[in-house]
């Protein structure tokens, strides 16, 4: 193969990754972890189905982020932020390298891949899945164009990115929707919520201009600063109060460890959120996020 054809397929294949925001594939990851961590408490884990639900939940993953970069470059938002790592897009489209549509079929494929898992699952497990699967994919499917645009997009992604893969990913193990499980999946919902919400703050104008309609469009920065505190507090409560009636062991409690991380974060959105979002605090925010879902599935695992 000749070396210009090599580098042309190399760097395509660069642009693909950035577009699914590869980095973040780490979420994923790390709520699957917390799914198995709460089958475990039940005594069902699966590894070979968690693998199988993981591959599942991250095609997913790649899709609402594909699809959300065609959106935003279509609409003008990309072409407006001041990126920084955590925020304003992968700028690999407005840069050319690859198209709205390359960026949408990509969407499309991981969703495709998705939507065959779940189904999968569902004749494999039963029915009782399928209310898991078709709102994880309404979630995808819908988070740009629909839910982003009346303030419900924080709430769609703690929903498909937090709540329902603990919850999908725990169930095809163990066929059971234990209160375990259900409560197990709740911080992450908080977790995801705060991901996205903290991460709106620096594109508030261009997301404004480009028809979104976030939380802090509607109750300003002060109020999402405040929304964001009270989010992290409800994560930190719904572990204690489940470990202390005993829904969850006590090793649980080390998702508490790594709020070390969201104390800084918290201290800027109550003091400061008139002002830019220091991109440290946008660092401390993801590591908090993936290090509280790591450590909850290490608590419960053991």
């Amino acid at each position: 193969m000749p070396a210009e054809t090599t580098t042309k397929s190399t760097s395509r294949f660069t642009a693909v990754l950035r577009v699914a925001r590869a980095p973040f594939l780490a979420l994923p990851l790390t709520l699957a972890a917390v799914g198995v961590g709460a089958a475990a408490v039940t005594g069902g884990a699966d590894v070979g189905r968690a693998v199988i639900a993981t591959v599942g939940l991250t095609a997913a993953h790649v899709a609402v982020n594909a699809l959300n970069e065609a959106r935003d470059y279509e609409t003008g938002i990309d072409l407006e932020t001041d990126p920084t790592p955590f925020s304003g897009g992968s700028g690999t489209l407005p840069s050319g390298e690859l198209s709205p549509r390359d960026a949408r079929r990509l969407g499309y494929a991981g969703l495709a891949v998705a939507a065959v898992i779940g189904v999968w699952f569902v004749s494999l497990v039963g029915p009782a899945l399928i209310p898991v699967v078709a709102l994880g994919g309404v979630t995808v499917a819908a988070y740009t164009p629909v839910f982003t645009k009346y303030g419900l997009g924080e709430l769609a992604a703690g929903l498909g990115l937090g709540f329902l893969p603990v919850v999908g990913i725990g169930f095809v193990q163990t066929g059971q929707f234990t209160p375990a499980l259900l409560v197990t999946a709740l911080p992450p919902l908080f977790l995801t919520f705060n991901l996205l919400l903290l991460n709106e703050f620096p594109d508030l104008e261009p997301d404004r201009d480009g028809g979104r309609r976030n939380l802090i469009h509607r109750f300003g920065r002060r109020a999402g600063g405040l929304l964001y505190v009270l989010a992290g507090g409800a994560t930190a409560l719904a572990v204690v109060t489940a470990v202390a009636t005993g829904t969850l062991p006590l090793p649980a409690l080390l998702a508490l460890v790594p709020f070390v991380l969201f104390g800084r974060c918290a201290r800027w959105a109550l003091t400061r959120p008139d002002t830019d979002v220091p991109t440290a605090r946008l660092r401390d925010n993801v590591l908090w996020i993936l290090a509280t879902n790591v450590a909850l599935a290490t608590g419960l695992l053991v």
